[in-house]
């Protein structure tokens, strides 16, 4: 009996990207020259790249492999024959080997010399290296371009007063500009991480079955000064500095925790920042930016939902939570090998960095179009300084001859009034007119008015804004000119 919930192959829409599911982070978030980083072409490209690079240094220490053997991997190094690979695959079950015999059979000539001494972790692993450590240069150029618009935005509203918050209550005054100044430490923290671990990679290099390059140590008929030159040969051809010192087969899957945990970090980055933006544009001080034609809500159509933000906090938490799958596979590998790493690093690390791109995208379009509010924040400002004023006040009280004690304990009692009659009655803060009235104070409600410039209680908020972009945003900046321009434009 047919199944009645079956449906046909063209009811499914097979061959289309409707039957089957696609990740998110691909369709919604992630850059395209992000998901190419992690792309098959992308990985089985290095591997030509590397196997190129072994045959070169083996050829360099006098095994028999030719130049000619060298020149025709090369000439193939880009025109990878996948459906070769893939038939191959079918019978094999082994994706290296079947990706070596497609090589193979573009390259006769050199086909008895490809992957000569190597293990699969060669090609693997060390892709996976390559792959990373571009990604992560990705992830730097974004980083620097949402700092060089931050620093737009900062310097523009550095003088601009507004409400600081401790415990999201209205405390000592600061300015818009400094806000932005704290977004931008938090990333310039970020950036420091991001370059000491691009600094630091390693390949694995060409380690052998259990770490031991045994197999090598054979080809070089027992020298072991060729079989380090060798490692060291291979790091110099793809860009790197070194590898590994000691590994087992693989390289330590230590260097995984390590780059999830950087990514974690610029997550808690730009949730922090989304997080304040969502209060502020709550508060209607400052606004993401929202397009002609965008819908906030489906029932509500007044609404101005901050939508931006909250996708950067929803892809944040993800971020941060699948830092937790390198650190137990890590922790859990056994001695020189073990295979339960693979299916969560394919899963584990280009997640993180799909979601990662996608949060520093979402971080740039928001700051490249911040609307800002002065108005409100002046209203907001102005109902809460006469409380923040009061010390100014009473040594200005003090001044002309009045108890330091005496004055205290008045404007304690008036503050009390002034709040009971803005949270109890809903009425507007009048506690400069209860000063006024008080004859201690020596003062008139128009001096009191005047008194009341929000500037004169930021502090050194604008100056230390200007010095922090000054000596250390915009230098860096300047070092990295070449990468910045970017703008980010979101799919949903």
């Amino acid at each position: 009996m047919k199944n009645k919930f079956a449906l046909s192959s063209a009811e499914m829409g097979i061959g289309m990207s409707n039957d089957r599911y696609v990740s998110p982070l691909s369709e919604r978030y992630a850059s395209r020259e992000m998901q190419y980083i992690f792309s098959p072409d992308m990985k089985f490209r290095t591997w030509r790249k590397l196997w190129i690079a072994l045959a070169e240094a083996e050829h360099e220490l006098g095994l028999p492999v030719t130049a000619e053997q060298i020149e025709e991997l090369k000439a193939h190094a880009d025109d990878i024959n996948y459906e070769v690979a893939k038939e191959r695959e079918q019978i094999v079950r082994h994706d290296v080997m079947s990706h070596v015999y497609a090589y193979g059979v573009q390259c006769p000539k050199a086909k008895g010399i490809i992957h000569l001494g190597a293990t699969s972790c060669y090609v693997g692993d060390n892709t996976d290296i390559i792959v990373m450590t571009e990604a992560l240069k990705l992830i730097r150029k974004k980083l620097l371009n949402v700092l060089s618009e931050l620093a737009d935005f900062a310097e523009e509203y550095k003088a601009l007063p507004t409400l600081a918050f401790t415990h999201f209550q209205p405390a000592q005054p600061t300015t818009v500009g400094k806000r932005a100044a704290l977004w931008m430490m938090e990333l310039k923290l970020d950036l420091d991480d991001v370059d000491y671990l691009i600094d630091s990679m390693m390949l694995l290099g060409s380690k052998g079955t259990t770490g031991t390059q045994a197999s090598f140590l054979e080809l070089f008929d027992g020298d072991h000064e060729k079989v380090k030159e060798l490692d060291h040969r291979i790091a110099n051809k793809l860009g790197f500095a070194r590898c590994f010192p000691v590994s087992g087969q693989t390289y330590s899957r230590k260097t995984d925790t390590r780059v999830l945990n950087v990514l974690a970090g610029i997550a808690a980055s730009a949730h922090k920042f989304s997080n304040d933006i969502r209060l502020l544009q709550h508060l209607k001080e400052v606004e993401e930016p929202f397009e002609k034609n965008q819908i906030g809500s489906s029932a509500m159509a007044y609404k101005r939902n901050p939508m931006r933000s909250e996708r950067i906090a929803s892809l944040a938490r993800y971020v941060m939570v699948d830092a937790l799958n390198p650190a137990i596979t890590s922790a859990t590998q056994w001695f020189e090998r073990t295979l339960d790493d693979s299916a969560n690093k394919r899963l584990s690390v280009p997640e993180a960095f799909l979601a990662a791109d996608g949060i520093l995208d979402l971080y740039l379009n928001i700051v490249d179009g911040l609307v800002v509010y002065p108005k409100v924040i002046e209203k907001h400002m102005m109902a809460e300084l006469p409380f923040m004023a009061t010390e100014n006040i009473m040594m200005d009280a003090v001044k002309a001859g009045g108890d330091r004690q005496e004055l205290h304990e008045r404007i304690r009692m008036l503050s009390m009034e002034a709040g009971k009659n803005v949270k109890e009655k809903g009425l507007d803060n009048n506690l400069l007119e209860l000063i006024a009235a008080e004859p201690e104070f020596h003062t008139s409600l128009e001096e009191l008015k005047r008194a009341m410039d929000p500037a004169k209680y930021t502090g050194r908020a604008k100056e230390q804004t200007e010095e922090f972009i000054a000596e250390v945003i915009r230098p860096l900046l300047e070092e990295n000119k070449e990468l910045l321009g970017m703008k980010a434009e979101i799919k949903v």
